[in-house]
């Protein structure tokens, strides 16, 4: 660990306009929320074995549940090597809360612990509190194809995570057909976009084509910003409804994505390690079901095949679809999660 304090802004999906803020030495791991402290972690001196230790010195009540998350992933953060963090405690009701949601573990009498993939699998930091918890499932037909029932997306704001090495917020909202239009219209007719999406057109035709996809229970589109500033665009779906279904077998909760950045600006690694790691964990948070992420870039987009391959996906087949050749791609939640490929790979 770093012999200065480091301090960044954590849980801005919670509370974006008064972030908490997890600062972190040698010796200590402290929240902030609006420069008063809400939890203190007085720490022990670094194990050899990966872990830290601590004990809970003061908590704030009221704030505890949300203080005890953001140490967390300020801890995890700031080590990305660190796989456990074990807190000693006196009986509380928001770490039996946590408990019971899965995120901590029993350690002991009075100590529990938290591991670096049961943190980046738990919703509450980055997910709105609407969108927590799996539908039921139910099966439906659509164009005599058998799937579950797809639930509507509960909040306009989809996933919102701090990003450190940029300094930035980084959200996911729903695509918006009027906010969103301008810039979607110039990307879409972009040479170097169009070259592989294949969707230039007008305004008009643009935000048809949004709107159809808001309709389509299989899909949604979505607009990618940094600190408010939008950047690029996706469109998420769900595989075994989607055209892609046929040339592989699709699991029920399987997610597909397609991605393009449209701003110059936001190109580069610093910021595609960002947004990449991040649309695939909402995809994985966003159904705790979904165990795989599929993509079918085209076979000759090399830029975008190379950035799969860094980013985890295994290469598995080309095939014909009618309009283009494709590779075939996948990330599987465990690669991505035991890996730890949420933050950027030391060989990248």
């Amino acid at each position: 660990m770093n012999a200065h304090t480091i301090a960044t802004p954590t849980l801005a999906s919670l509370y974006p306009e008064r972030q908490l803020q997890a600062l972190l030495s040698p010796e200590k791991l402290v929240v902030t929320l609006n420069g008063l402290v809400v939890l203190d972690i007085a720490l022990q001196p670094a194990t050899q074995d990966g872990s830290l230790q601590g004990t809970l010195d003061h908590t704030d009540k009221v704030m505890e549940q949300e203080a005890i998350l953001a140490a967390c992933e300020g801890a995890f953060t700031q080590n990305p090597a660190l796989e456990k963090l074990t807190l000693r405690y006196q009986p509380s009701t928001a770490i039996d809360a946590l408990l019971a949601d899965g995120l901590l573990h029993r350690n002991g009498e009075n100590s529990v612990a938290c591991t670096a993939q049961a943190l980046w699998q738990t919703p509450q930091p980055w997910l709105p509190k609407a969108s927590f918890g799996a539908t039921p499932q139910q099966y439906v037909m659509t164009d005599a194809k058998r799937h579950p029932l797809r639930p509507v997306p509960q909040s306009r704001v989809l996933y919102r995570r701090f990003i450190p090495w940029i300094g930035q917020a980084l959200t996911f909202e729903l695509t918006d057909p009027e906010r969103d239009l301008e810039a979607f219209n110039r990307w879409m007719n972009s040479p170097r976009v169009a070259r592989f999406w294949e969707e230039e057109g007008s305004l008009d035709q643009h935000r048809a084509y949004l709107q159809k996809l808001l309709d389509d229970p299989h899909a949604q589109p979505v607009t990618g910003f940094f600190d408010n500033q939008p950047f690029g665009y996706f469109e998420i779906y769900w595989a075994k409804e989607d055209r892609i279904a046929p040339f592989y077998e699709a699991n029920d909760y399987d997610r597909g994505l397609h991605l393009l950045v449209g701003e110059e600006s936001f190109r580069g690694k610093a910021f595609y390690t960002a947004w990449f790691s991040s649309i695939c964990h909402y995809l994985f948070l966003d159904d705790p079901r979904t165990q795989r992420i599929v993509c079918e870039p085209r076979h000759d987009n090399q830029r975008q095949i190379a950035n799969f391959d860094r980013s985890g996906f295994a290469k598995l087949k080309h095939f014909d679809f009618p309009h283009k050749r494709a590779l075939l791609v996948m990330l599987s939640r465990e690669r991505f999660f035991g890996d730890g490929l949420y933050q950027p790979l030391k060989s990248q």
